[in-house]
């Protein structure tokens, strides 16, 4: 499995939320910008060339991904954005995609009873959806990440609780890969410590 890569990065007084992620199902690898919640445009390129190759390996593939987020990043720090992403959707085909979205509902949640618990929402163009897989991927310092997974019920909402030592919420971080419908979305949370 694997996941994606997120990067918030401002530039001339914008803040663009760069994702990249493999959509598998279409054999594409897609990197997205965002500003304020809106994409403002995608770069993809397809891997179904050398999907069936039995040296393709997913590490490969992750490293593909790496190399394009990293190119569309650079071209934001140049103020060349523009000419890193594709420009072949026409505004229909646009209008036409559903963008998969998670949000963490609770996230101003309170670490308590060694755990946090998160309320996770799961959305298709806005709607949300029932039945979304939810791979969850708890990060810290100087440990092996560990992995939940759960599913969104009717409202498409689902409840998870992470185990952790409030001593390692400043150096945390949480993974969330939502996967409905073929497609998936992969958001990047930070956890952090609140002082009294």
């Amino acid at each position: 499995m694997i996941f994606g890569f997120n990067t918030d990065e401002k530039y001339d007084g914008t803040v663009y939320h760069v994702q990249s992620e493999a959509r598998e199902n279409e054999l594409l690898l897609q990197t997205q910008v965002f500003v304020r919640g809106r994409c403002i445009g995608k770069r993809a390129i397809s891997y179904a060339d050398k999907a069936d190759a039995p040296e393709f390996t997913d590490q490969q593939k992750e490293q593909m991904l790496r190399e394009q987020h990293r190119m569309v990043l650079d071209a934001l720090r140049d103020g060349r954005l523009e000419s890193a992403l594709d420009r072949k959707d026409t505004p229909e085909e646009l209008a036409a995609i559903k963008e998969l979205d998670v949000q963490w509902l609770n996230a101003g949640s309170v670490h308590s009873e060694r755990h946090i618990s998160l309320r996770l929402r799961v959305t298709d163009g806005g709607t949300a959806v029932a039945g979304a897989r939810l791979t969850v991927r708890f990060s810290r310092a100087g440990a092996a990440p560990s992995y939940s997974q759960g599913m969104t019920g009717a409202g498409g909402d689902a409840d998870m609780t992470i185990d952790v030592d409030q001593s390692a919420l400043p150096d945390s971080d949480v993974l969330v890969q939502a996967s409905y419908s073929g497609r998936t979305a992969t958001r990047k949370f930070q956890l952090r410590h609140v002082g009294n």
